[in-house]
C-alpha cells in the first residue's frame, strides 16, 4: 500500500485467478469511463505479439465496488482484472530452480519455499495491469486541477532519443509506429534492436521519461514524506525498474553550482518563473512549479531463451537454464502507462494533502 490521502494497494499473482487494485479515500463524483480504463491498459501492449510476448492477455477487468452510475461513491473501489492466459504448468519443471535475474531464489529462501513460484507470482510485471487501473483514477483527480502526466520511451539500447522533449510534444504524438518514442525515426531503430535481440534469445533494456505539468508550489510532505521520494519509492514497485533519477540526475555531479542552479525571475505578469528546469521541478522534496521530469531505468528481460547457469535447489547442484516460455524481449517498451500511473498516484495523493493544507490554512485566516 501507498498514499495517505489516496491509498493503493495491489495484490494477486502472475498466474492466479486475478491480479487487482484497491483504491481508498478516492474522493466521491468522479466519471468513470470504461472505454478510457480498457485504452490504458491497452497501451501495455505496443504492437502486440510482434515485440512483445505471447501471453496475450484481454486485460479484461471487473469493477466491484466504489463506482455507481458510473461515478465514484467515495466507498473502497475495487476492480479485478482477470488472468486469463495463465499457463501455470509451464514452471513445475523449474520450480527448485532460480531464473538468473529474476526473484525467484530470495523469495524461496524468504517465504520457506511457500511462495507462488508461476511466472513470478507477486514478483510479475502482470501486476502492472492493476497499477494502470489506480492510475486512471489517480489521472482523473488531478485532471480536474489541470495537472497533467505523461511519459514517453527515450532510449533502447544504445538507441537514444537525443533532444528534450515538450510535454506539449508527447499529447501532440500519435505514436502510431508502435513505440511511444516522438521521434519516428528513433522508434524504427529502437523496434529493429528489439526484434535483433528476439531473434537472437536475448533481451534489452532501456529508459522512459515521465513529465507532470500544471503542478501548484509546496507539493510534499518534507522531511519524511518528500514528493521525490515518493515518486521514486512507487517507481520502484514497478518490476524491472533500477534506476530512478529526476532533472538532470547524475550529470549534476560534474556541474558546478553556478550552472546546475534553477535561477529565478519575474515574468511580464509578475509571475515568479524558474530560468531552467536542471532539478526537475523538485527542490527540498517539494513542487516548484515547473514541470517535474523523472527518469526510470528498465533492466533487460531476465527470463531470455539463451543458457544460462543456475543451481538446483532440491538437488544442490549446478544446472544449465533453457527457458521456453512466452517472453517479453524488452520490458521497458510496456511500461510507459505504468510510469504514468505510478506518478499520478503518487501526486494526487499529495494533492489531496496540499489541499487539506491550503483549506486549513485559508480556515485560521478567516
Amino acid at each position: 500500500m501507498f498514499g495517505k490521502l489516496f491509498r493503493v494497494s495491489i495484490f494477486g499473482e502472475s498466474h492466479g485467478k486475478c491480479v487487482s487494485t484497491l483504491i481508498e479515500r478516492c474522493p466521491p463524483g468522479i466519471d468513470v469511463n470504461r472505454d478510457e480504463i480498457r485504452r490504458e491498459l491497452e497501451r501495455r501492449w505496443p504492437l502486440k505479439g510482434e515485440l512483445t510476448t505471447s501471453r496475450l492477455e484481454e486485460d479484461d477487468f471487473e469493477i466491484i465496488s466504489g463506482i455507481f452510475n458510473n461515478k465514484t461513491t467515495g466507498a473502497p473501489i475495487c476492480v479485478l482484472v482477470w488472468n486469463k492466459e495463465a499457463k501455470p504448468t509451464e514452471y513445475e519443471g523449474i520450480k527448485d530452480i532460480p531464473r538468473p535475474g529474476h526473484a525467484d531464489y530470495p523469495a524461496k529462501i524468504k517465504y520457506r519455499g511457500f511462495n507462488d513460484y508461476r511466472g513470478g507470482g507477486i514478483f510479475s510485471g502482470r501486476l502492472t495491469a492493476a497499477l494502470v487501473i489506480a492510475g486512471y483514477f489517480a489521472k482523473e483527480i488531478l485532471r480536474k486541477y489541470g495537472i497533467k502526466v505523461r511519459a514517453h520511451v527515450i532510449q533502447i539500447g544504445n538507441i537514444k532519443l537525443d533532444r528534450e522533449v515538450s510535454f506539449e510534444e508527447i499529447e501532440k504524438s500519435n505514436f502510431r509506429y508502435g513505440i511511444e518514442c516522438v521521434d519516428p525515426k528513433t522508434a524504427s531503430k529502437m523496434i529493429d534492436v528489439i526484434k535483433k535481440v528476439k531473434n537472437e534469445g536475448d533481451s534489452i533494456g532501456g529508459i522512459i521519461e515521465g513529465i507532470a505539468v500544471n503542478l501548484p508550489v509546496g507539493l510534499g510532505e518534507p522531511p519524511d514524506d518528500t514528493l521525490d521520494g515518493d515518486i521514486a519509492k512507487a517507481l520502484f514497485m514497478i518490476p524491472g525498474v533500477k534506476g530512478v533519477e529526476f532533472g538532470l540526475g547524475f550529470k549534476l555531479a560534474c556541474m558546478t553550482g553556478s550552472l546546475a542552479n534553477d535561477q529565478l525571475s519575474i515574468d511580464k505578469s509578475g509571475k515568479v518563473v524558474f530560468l531552467s528546469n536542471n532539478m526537475g521541478g523538485i527542490l527540498g522534496g517539494m513542487s516548484n512549479s515547473m514541470p517535474i521530469r523523472v527518469r526510470v531505468v528498465f533492466k533487460p528481460t531476465p527470463s531470455i531463451r539463451k543458457p544460462q547457469r543456475s543451481v538446483d535447489l532440491s538437488k544442490k547442484k549446478e544446472v544449465i537454464l533453457r527457458l521456453s516460455g512466452r517472453f517479453d524481449p524488452c520490458i521497458a517498451i510496456r511500461a510507459v502507462p505504468v510510469v504514468e500511473a505510478a506518478m499520478a498516484i503518487v501526486l494526487a495523493d499529495h494533492l489531496l494533502r496540499w489541499l487539506s493544507w491550503k483549506d486549513l490554512i485559508n480556515s485560521e485566516e478567516r
